[in-house]
Order: C-alpha cells, then structure tokens, then sequence
C-alpha cells in the first residue's frame, strides 16, 4: 500500500490521506485547517496531479475533514464520493455554511482566495455524493483492481465511521476521528475487534491523560454543578461548542438537568449553525435510528437567540447560559466575542467542553493563568483573567489508553498514525514501540510517500 499524507501541516488541520491499493487511488477525507486562510488552508494536492483517483471516502463531516472537497472536485471529475448515511444527509449544509463563512470572511478581511467554492458547485456536485449504511459491504473497482469497504460506527459524531477496507488479501483499518463512550446523543464507536494487516489511526488525545474521577459521567454532574453555582453567583456561564455534536449534547444535558429539576433557573442562549443542525439531527434520530435527539429539546429549554449584534468586551445578561461556536473560541465567533465581555469579571465561567488547539484563542486561555493580562487581539480587548475558566472532559474522541488497546488488540503488522499534535503522536509512537517494536510503527511525514 502507497500512502501520503497531504496534509501541508501535519497534526491535526486539512486531514487527506492518499492511499494507493495496487491500481485503486483512493483518498480518505479533504479537509480544511481551521487555523490557516485561503489555499493554505487546504491539503496540499500536487502529489495528485496526473492522479485519477477511483474513489472519495468520507469519515465524518466536521470541516477539518471535509472542508476541500469541493475543490478537490473540480480536477477530481469522476471519483464517487462515498460517506454514511447520516453524513450524506449533513455533509451539504456544512458546505454551504462554509461557504457562507468564506463570503463574510473576503468582506471583512480581503482574502483574496476566499471562497474556495461556491453554492452552485455544492450543489452540481451533490450528485456524486452517495451515502452508505453502517455495516454495509460496498465493492468498487478500477480497471484491474477491486477493493471492499465497510463503515462501522465511530461515535465521535453523528455519521462518523470507522473504515474497514478489503483488497486481494489485506485488510485495513482506518478509525476515522473516534469515542468508544456513549454521548447523551450517540452510542459509542463499534468497532470490529480482531486482526487487520495494518491500522492507521487517530492520536488526538495522546498528550492527555484523563485524570481519576474525570469519567464522562462525573464531568456532565461537575458540568452542570457549576452551571448552578455560576448562576447562584449572578453570573453567566459560557460554553464555547463546535456546532455539529457537542452543541447537541450540551442541548441534551441541560434537557435532562432542567427535567429532573437539578438546573437552576435561568436564560439559554444560542444560535448559529448548531442550532440548524439540530434539525438534521432530529431528522437522522427519525430515519436511521443512529443518534438519539428530538429537536423538542431546544422548545422545552426556551432557549433564544443570541442578541443580532454582540459588542467585544461588553458584559451579557446575567444568569444566563451561553452555548455558542466555536469550539476553540476563534476569533470574531460569537464565544470569543462573549468571552471578551466575560473574563475580567469572576462571577462568570468560561468552560470548554471538547478539543481546544493550543494556538487557538480558547488553548491559549486554558493555559492562563489567574490574574494575567489576556489579550483579544480581534476585539481590541484586554482582560484579566478573573472568570472561572474549566475545561470539561467530554471530548469527542477517545481517551489514548482506549485507542492504544484498540489497536493492540487488532495485532496489525503496520501501525499507522494521524490526526495528532506532535506531543500526542509521541505518545502513541512510544507505547506502541516499546510494546511492538519500532518496525512496526510509522508516523508519517507530510507529503512524504511511503509503502506500508
């Protein structure tokens, strides 16, 4: 197997990986890297060039993975693009919000690049996008080759897959973005156990040891225990959410919270792309049975749309609970611009809920300390850090030791690792070679070509 990384940067960004199966060209996700602009933001897709390629897998619709496809598709005229069921149904209104975003984003800051691509290209390339059931085999061939692939549930998101692909003899793994706990909205990743001749997967929390007593259940009581002692106080409590998934679950712990009568009294705040995709979630709960939501949830909470204009380093209403994007509070998103208003005041709370990329706002933030200077450099704000900042661990993807024990037990000869910073990737590199030796497991290097 030929196998290159497009990712320009590594680490965790414009995830595209170009793998090779005798004569079968197939690429795994194309996506955008939310802390670049305009082309360098997108893989880098020279080693394509001459490249048909056969087939277009998707794992999951977050923009980190499918962010570039539509530019992908204008060189790329024939390949199928195959995803899930329920990714089939998300996949084209994520476009059309990035699109959307791309738009404001030339307006407001002059990129010149931007938007990589249109609605009308969204939609003339819809045709091609073909939605599996999980569990379903699917054969699809070149012109001397034949290669099966099999999506199994990944938990992480609704429509996210684990990809199991079958050539001649071999069979691969890859687990796409993946969390093995359940989520309030989804069953955890169901996972083939057994042998595969190679397995590449994701290395997001591999720098991050959960520590005794974080289990999910505890962190959703801690989560909703400070809500209460936020609101006790007279503050506010906000809590920056990627807007496909965590904004679900966060809608669905404040349901139950407030249903059992253990939330205090307060005003809901939202709005925002999440708020759409609630929609869909509903819609693929009713037609798929994969993801447990009923958008009556947002009804029953009373929850109310973010004011139209938020003003950077002005304070919101109190008592009230601000569940906005982005996750990573980037900048000139409605949490960062709340945020701004927040910090320097210490009955609030800022909590963060999912992955936050160190060079983001939001990592930048937890790794504050209380008292120091913070800068919102887009808002022309500085702050002291006087809010409660907490970081809840309910992340989306796996703790490491339970994808390290995945991929143990499959036994596979090839080990291959993705989707990590650095720090993560090194961990999951030295368990695994101290345990399977280093010939066993390859980190790869961006645009570099490697037979595996």
């Amino acid at each position: 197997m030929k196998l290159i990384d497009l990712n320009r940067e590594g680490g965790i960004g414009a995830n595209a990986l170009f793998v090779q199966l005798g004569d079968l060209k197939i690429l795994i996700d194309c996506g955008l890297n939310p802390k670049a602009v305009g082309r360098k933001a997108t893989p880098d897709f020279s080693p394509l060039r001459g490249i048909e390629l056969d087939l277009i897998i998707i794992t999951h619709c977050h923009l980190d993975h499918i962010g570039s496809l539509p530019v992908l598709l204008r060189e790329q005229r024939q390949a199928p693009v195959v995803m899930t069921t329920s990714s089939r149904m998300l996949i084209e209104r994520m476009l059309h919000n990035s699109a959307n975003v791309m738009l404001r984003q030339k307006e407001e800051e002059n990129i010149p690049d931007y938007p990589l691509f249109t609605h009308d290209e969204i939609d003339r390339h819809a045709r091609r996008l073909t939605g599996l059931p999980y569990g379903h085999a699917k054969r699809f061939r070149s012109n001397r080759d034949e290669v099966e692939i099999i999506f199994h549930p990944a938990g992480h998101v609704a429509g996210a897959a684990g990809v199991e692909l079958h050539h001649k003899h071999r069979s691969i793994f890859f687990t796409g973005d993946v969390l093995f706990e359940n989520q309030r909205t989804l069953a955890g990743a169901k996972f083939p156990a057994g042998h595969f001749d190679t397995v590449v997967t994701e290395t997001t929390r591999g720098a991050t040891e959960r520590p005794a007593g974080k289990e999910r259940v505890h962190e959703v009581a801690r989560l909703v225990a400070t809500a209460n002692d936020t609101l006790h106080r007279g503050g506010s409590l906000l809590l920056p959410v990627f807007a496909l998934g965590r904004m679900q679950e966060l809608f669905a712990i404040l349901h139950d919270a407030r249903k059992f009568g253990r939330l205090a009294d307060c005003t809901i705040y939202t709005g925002g792309l999440g708020v759409d995709l609630a929609d869909y979630f509903d819609e693929i709960a009713r037609k798929t049975k994969h993801v447990q939501f009923n958008r009556n949830i947002l009804k029953d909470l009373k929850v109310k749309p973010l004011p139209r204009q938020l003003k950077p380093g002005v304070e919101p209403a109190p008592r009230s609970i601000y569940v906005v994007s982005s996750g990573m509070m980037v900048e000139k998103t409605p949490s960062y611009v709340l945020a701004s208003g927040m910090l320097g005041q210490a009955r609030h709370t800022i909590g963060f809920v999912g992955y936050c990329d160190p060079d983001t706002p939001g990592g930048q933030l937890l790794a504050a300390k209380p008292g120091e200077d913070f800068l919102f450099a887009a808002a022309n704000v500085k702050s002291k850090v006087r809010a409660h900042v907490e970081r809840f661990e309910l992340s989306g993807h796996a703790d490491r030791e339970e994808l390290l024990e995945f991929v143990l037990q499959t036994q596979a000869r090839k080990i291959v690792l993705t989707h990590g910073d650095p720090p993560a990737r090194a961990w999951f590199a030295e368990q695994l070679t101290r345990q399977l030796g280093p010939d066993r497991v390859l980190d790869p290097r961006p645009l570099q070509a490697y037979q595996v």
